[in-house]
């Protein structure tokens, strides 16, 4: 192995553990203080960009998830009040999910203080630094693709 073969996965190890600390700081902050979990929330987002609904499998392949665990994520978001299924053209083979008045008042209050979350795990990067992260993360991902 070469001392820069080396160098890159000692960096890779590195990428792993910022990640992992980064979200487990979420996953405190969205549970402290909105009784909610990390994937509940992403499953907001998704909506939440997409307003006028999308397909469960839509939704799945959004999230990188099986349609099993969209449709539990789902099914307790609906409970709750915050998303809705409906069919699509009277079909019921074809649902559309779709956050709810409440899921978007809800998604909008979580959303501003996870931005507060991430933009203080990040503080100590400056603009030029975070330009640069950018630039060599969107190089290292199309290699990595």
């Amino acid at each position: 192995m070469s001392e820069l073969s080396k160098r890159r996965l000692k960096l890779w190890i590195r990428m792993l553990g910022v990640t992992r600390a980064a979200e487990n700081r979420l996953r405190d902050y969205l549970r402290r203080e909105h009784n909610t979990t990390l994937p509940r929330f992403d499953v907001m987002a998704a909506l939440w960009r997409r307003r006028e609904g999308v397909t469960m499998s839509e939704l799945s392949r959004m999230l990188l998830v099986s349609n099993g665990n969209a449709t539990a994520v789902m099914d307790r978001l609906e409970a709750d009040g915050l998303a809705k299924r409906e069919s699509e053209d009277g079909d019921r083979r074809r649902v559309r999910v779709r956050l709810t008045p409440e899921g978007l008042a809800a998604f909008e209050a979580m959303a501003v203080g996870h931005e507060a979350e991430v933009d203080a795990i990040f503080a100590d990067l400056t603009e030029t630094d975070l330009d640069t992260m950018r630039e060599i993360l969107a190089r290292a991902g199309r290699r990595a693709e």
